[in-house]
């Protein structure tokens, strides 16, 4: 399952919302990745997501595998936009 959404933050994907998104996904036992432009990264990595340095107004998608999916996928996307 996937869904492609806009970086609403008008600070872009900053440190504190990276936190809340991993947090959020290691909820879930899923395979969840965050696509933006070529990269894609672990939504359960702190790491691999604050290297995206995402800005405000940018289009990503996530992708989630596993029993949990699309609830997933909707509660990080509600922390997003």
């Amino acid at each position: 399952m996937e869904k492609e959404i806009i970086v609403k933050s008008t600070t872009g994907l900053h440190a504190s919302l990276a936190v809340k998104i991993v947090q959020t996904a290691s909820k879930y036992a899923v395979e969840i990745e965050l696509h933006y432009q070529d990269k894609v990264v672990d939504l359960k990595s702190i790491l691999g997501l604050m290297s995206l340095a995402i800005p405000q107004g940018q289009n990503v998608r996530i992708v989630a595998t596993g029993k949990n999916a699309e609830a997933a996928i909707n509660d990080i996307a509600a922390i997003l936009e």
